[in-house]
């Protein structure tokens, strides 16, 4: 007989007498705090302020009721990364508590204390366990500049939309002015466009747009340029190993930092990171079927930049197209060969983060 598999149930957390764990629900401009004892009994809720006397507050609130082990946040990189700091700052240990899903909030109902309860039980039972991250070393920065970077690259590609469809759209003369033209040339002319004063014309309505299209593309192009040699500078420092690695540029290993944040030691393992970047493969088998399926959670922004890395060294790489070939013959798909490197890619690129950020040498 198959030997099955124990499901893993987490422990209760066992705090002695004295000892309480707090739950906060974040929003923007309050947090609401829940704190129970060291049998799960509720102590007390209220509210605080997001204001710096106000997390000092919340932080002197928990404390009166008894020696903190552990502080059950939602939002920790959002409404309650200040929060975060701040605890983190007096040696509070916080643990990040994933939203209730649907099944439960309808069940119990929804509300900020209710919330801030169901965070400190998600702790004080073993659900919640992972660490937040630190989001204050050059990680941050980092994180920072690469959103903006983001942004902006969405916003240019939004114009080029507008703008070809406005050509596409145009009067017959504007578009012959403008035919032939691709790439940089078309922006540029786009923007030397000298439209009449008055804009009851299409045509110098039409004219204007393109102009201030163009420019914004322009202005657009310049910040993302840089950016790159900002974040092309950054991440070399931060990182050398992990840049260093073939077929791994400074946008993906800016994108793959960030997934790890500037405290990687928090991920238990390569395993987690994978599973963080939702590259780790998840078990589909049924009866005589045994196979692994593709993990679609994680960072889906990290498991873009894996792939990224795996597509290039699938062409440039001599060891990784030997390894494609040996694979294919195996009876393996293409879809299934590129699951298998991202794996390995993941684990690679752990071992260097690692090695970067916390001079820790791991073997892969």
């Amino acid at each position: 007989m198959a030997n099955n598999p124990t499901p893993v149930i987490p422990n209760q957390t066992e705090l002695a007498p004295g000892q309480v764990i707090g739950g906060v629900d974040t929003h923007s401009d309050t947090h609401h705090a829940a704190i129970l004892d060291h049998l799960g009994r509720l102590l007390d809720t209220a509210q605080f302020p997001t204001t710096r006397a106000g997390l000092a507050a919340l932080r002197a609130w928990l404390t009166t009721q008894g020696t903190v082990h552990a502080v059950g946040i939602e939002g920790t990189g959002s409404y309650g990364a200040g929060l975060t700091r701040h605890l983190r700052e007096h040696d509070i240990t916080v643990i990040e508590v994933d939203r209730p899903d649907r099944k439960t909030r309808r069940r119990h109902g929804k509300s900020d204390p209710l919330d801030a309860i169901a965070a400190a039980q998600a702790v004080q039972s073993g659900r919640a366990t992972a660490i937040p991250k630190t989001r204050t070393g050059p990680v941050e920065a980092i994180r920072v500049l690469h959103t903006v970077r983001g942004e902006a690259v969405k916003a240019r590609t939004a114009a080029l939309n507008h703008l070809h469809a406005l050509i596409t759209t145009a009067d017959t003369p504007l578009r012959d002015q403008l035919r032939g033209l691709t790439g940089t040339t078309l922006i540029t002319g786009c923007a030397r466009l000298r439209p009449a004063t008055t804009l009851t014309d299409p045509i110098a309505a039409t004219k204007t747009a393109l102009r201030r299209l163009a420019r914004r593309i322009q202005t657009l192009t310049a910040e993302i340029t840089d950016t790159d040699r900002e974040l092309a500078a950054l991440t070399t420092a931060v990182t050398p190993a992990t840049t260093a690695l073939h077929c791994v540029g400074p946008q993906t290993a800016a994108q793959l930092l960030v997934t790890a944040g500037d405290n990687p030691d928090r991920i238990a393992s390569e395993a987690g990171f994978a599973r963080l970047c939702g590259v780790a493969p998840v078990p589909a088998s049924s009866g005589n079927t045994t196979r692994h399926r593709l993990h679609r959670g994680g960072d889906r922004n990290a498991n873009a930049a894996l792939h990224r890395v795996v597509i290039v060294r699938m062409r440039h790489c001599e060891r990784t197209r030997a390894y494609v070939v040996r694979r294919t013959t195996e009876g393996k798909t293409k879809k299934e060969i590129i699951r298998c490197l991202k794996r390995y890619v993941a684990r690679e690129v752990y071992a260097t983060i690692l090695a970067d950020l916390t001079g820790v040498a791991t073997t892969t």
